[in-house]
């Protein structure tokens, strides 16, 4: 098993976010290369949705098996749920020019023996992360969408201890503090809306009463401005 996560060369220039894009498209170093245990076994469909004009980041987990047959982020119903979060619809969400989507791994994982979605590949982040961001100048808000895309973010910010490195529960009950940690980038940290949290929005009736309002306020104002 190869381990380069702490030396890793700096990422390079890249003459444009196109050229950049073009690159993760053509990344294979999970099924070729891979730095963590097995190959990728499936063909890599990197998927991400970006311009440099967005103002708008979602950075979810990774791809699912319906966003990698269709090629686009979110085509599931936790999609449906996490617009419905953010209180747009489809023809908005999928508008690239005001919002972006950089999960954590960009291609479909594969599936456990039990028949849920893998972690991201580890290789994706540390690759291509920081490039992507860079092309992100006028990036206002970002939602934080599950425990991997928290774990890789929160520590950017100054944060107590107890919000950040622990389970999505604890994070998401630190939401009002992580989003006023940072008000030029402000981040909305979220559970998965995947049906498999159904039982805990139910238990946290909060979340809907609390946290959603502030997310769409700031969604429907970074749109209309």
């Amino acid at each position: 098993m190869k381990n380069r996560q702490h030396s890793l060369p700096p990422h390079p220039s890249w003459p444009s976010l196109d050229a950049l894009v073009r690159a993760v498209h053509r990344c294979r170093i999970c099924r070729d290369e891979p730095w963590y245990g097995r190959p990728l076994d499936h063909e890599p469909r990197p998927i991400v949705q970006v311009s440099g004009t967005a103002r708008i980041c979602i950075a979810g987990q990774a791809p699912g098996i319906r966003a990698h047959t269709s090629g686009r982020p979110f085509t599931d119903p936790s999609g449906v749920r996490l617009r419905q979060w953010m209180g747009i619809d489809e023809e908005t969400f999928y508008d690239e020019t005001r919002i972006a989507v950089l999960p954590m791994g960009f291609c479909f994982p594969g599936l456990t023996a039990g028949g849920s979605d893998l972690p991201p590949r580890r290789e994706c982040a540390p690759t291509w992360r920081a490039a992507l961001f860079t092309w992100l100048p006028r990036l206002e808000l970002l939602l934080l969408v599950g425990r991997h895309a928290q774990q890789w973010h929160l520590p950017q910010l100054s944060l107590p201890s107890h919000c950040i490195r622990q389970s999505v529960h604890q994070t998401v009950r630190c939401w009002r503090e992580i989003y006023e940690a940072d008000t030029r980038l402000r981040h909305v940290v979220l559970p998965h809306p995947s049906w498999r949290n159904n039982s805990w929005l139910k238990k946290n009736p909060w979340f809907a009463a609390e946290v959603l309002p502030v997310l769409q306020h700031q969604v429907h104002t970074l749109l209309v401005s």
